[in-house]
């Protein structure tokens, strides 16, 4: 565990913070701290701040507030090193995101204010994953405690990708007895009789971020064996019409491609002892012009009804390449300027 000493900052500079963290551990401290001290580095470039490292101990100089928030962030790590996982560049940023939040007052149900940070997660035997957003944070926890989440916002901030973690985790303890994958085939009109190969061979190519989720959560013969049992299915949407979906942690993934109609036929297949999460971008329909995204609809009816929880991700929780988020942000605002009452180029 660490201990915090806060030392009186130097003459002229009182609106300065100046703290010292010693970790008793030296070993995770130097994973703590990276290599050539890199994740310290992220702590200053993020918060604006000086970092040094001195054995098993870190100065911490800046803005009280940015301190603080650098304080619970190594803290939090170092938690986490001391249960066994491994932290990088990644878990570093998300540290420091979910830091800020305590401080933007977000609404995370275990994080105190000014205390240490209880971060949701998601363990399979593979791998376990920590929430690296505030809004990743709520999902994981809406996962936990709702019977039908929709999980919506631009790609690049996991929404699928802790769907699928999450399914891996119940049906490894026994929750659920099976997965079943949707994914609406908009490229092929939904008629997948005219594509070569058995079913889980035409529908592949649809559902293959599915997939790459799976095998990051279970070994791949696990997953195979899965397959060949049943145990994971592979469920196109139009084939779904008149199925009950009982014990089963069920997905529908890329979901502002499915019409009114199909929605609600996949709504209405959850059984007893079901967990269903649907995906999507609604700013990324890709249904012909005019028609309604069954998504978008589904968001509107649904939004008071008991037991169902959506949760929305913005640039901000985009966890893939800096230049996700930045290009994600970029689109976000055109669209914003070309709204009604926006300030659009007249020449466009």
């Amino acid at each position: 565990m660490s201990t915090t000493r806060n030392q009186k900052a130097p003459k002229g500079a009182s609106d300065m913070a100046h703290i010292v963290l010693t970790f008793d551990d030296n070993r995770l401290a130097g994973a703590l701290f990276g290599q050539y001290d890199e994740h310290l580095a992220i702590l200053e470039q993020k918060l604006k701040l000086d970092a040094a490292a001195r054995g098993n101990q870190v100065e911490i100089r800046g803005d009280p507030v940015a301190a603080e928030q650098a304080r619970r962030a190594l803290d939090s790590l170092y938690d986490r090193l001391q249960s066994g996982f491994e932290v990088d560049r990644k878990d570093v940023e998300g540290a420091i995101r979910m830091a800020i939040a305590q401080d933007d007052q977000l609404d995370l149900p275990t994080m105190e204010k000014k205390g240490r940070m209880s971060l949701a997660q998601i363990s399979t035997r593979r791998r376990t994953i920590h929430a690296r957003t505030p809004t990743q944070d709520a999902y994981i926890r809406a996962l936990e405690r709702a019977e039908l989440v929709f999980g919506v916002g631009p790609a690049g901030t996991g929404k699928t990708y802790l769907a699928v973690a999450y399914a891996a985790q119940l049906l490894e303890r026994g929750t659920v007895d099976r997965i079943v994958l949707s994914r609406p085939a908009v490229e092929a009109g939904e008629r997948l009789g005219f594509l070569p190969g058995d079913m889980k061979e035409k529908v592949d190519p649809y559902l293959r971020p599915l997939y790459d989720a799976l095998y990051d959560m279970i070994p791949a013969e696990k997953v195979e064996r899965a397959l060949a049992a049943g145990a994971i299915e592979i469920a196109p949407l139009a084939f779904m019409r008149g199925r009950t979906l009982a014990n089963a942690a069920v997905i529908l993934d890329e979901a502002q491609n499915t019409t009114s109609m199909q929605m609600k036929m996949f709504l209405t297949r959850l059984g007893e002892n079901a967990r269903m999460v649907v995906t999507g971008d609604p700013s990324q329909v890709d249904l012909p012009p005019g028609q309604v995204s069954g998504l978008v609809e589904a968001l509107r009816v649904l939004k008071d009804v008991q037991n169902v929880v959506t949760v929305r991700f913005q640039a901000a929780d985009v966890v893939r390449h800096p230049l996700v988020q930045a290009i994600v942000e970029a689109y976000e605002g055109d669209a914003t300027r070309r709204r009604p009452g926006g300030s659009a180029p007249a020449s466009d």
